[in-house]
């Protein structure tokens, strides 16, 4: 029955797969997804409601400020939801997204 268990788990462990960088380990792809894909679409890579984010020019001062504090009639604020280094990761997976 051990041997059983090993093998599965053994066989578990080659068959998992690793993660991309869209599925980073601290979560900020599947965090980005839950709060800012609503509005930006293909995970920032193309405009929705909100502009597309993959290349932009903004520094991440401006990023940070957006996220933290939105802008009126256009984007929710999020400083009061997200901690300060989510936000710093999802300033860190809108840096990952490729330019197009």
């Amino acid at each position: 029955m051990r041997i059983a268990i090993l093998l599965l788990w053994a066989w578990c462990v080659v068959i998992a797969p690793s993660p991309t960088r869209a599925e980073e380990p601290n979560g900020s792809a599947a965090l980005f997804a839950t709060t800012c894909g609503w509005c930006h679409s293909q995970g920032g890579r193309a405009p929705g409601k909100g502009p597309k984010l993959a290349g932009t020019e903004r520094d991440d001062a401006f990023i940070v400020n957006r996220i933290t504090h939105g802008k009126p009639g256009a984007m929710p604020a999020f400083g009061g939801t997200l901690t300060p280094e989510q936000i710093t990761s999802l300033v860190g997976y809108i840096r990952s997204l490729p330019p197009e």
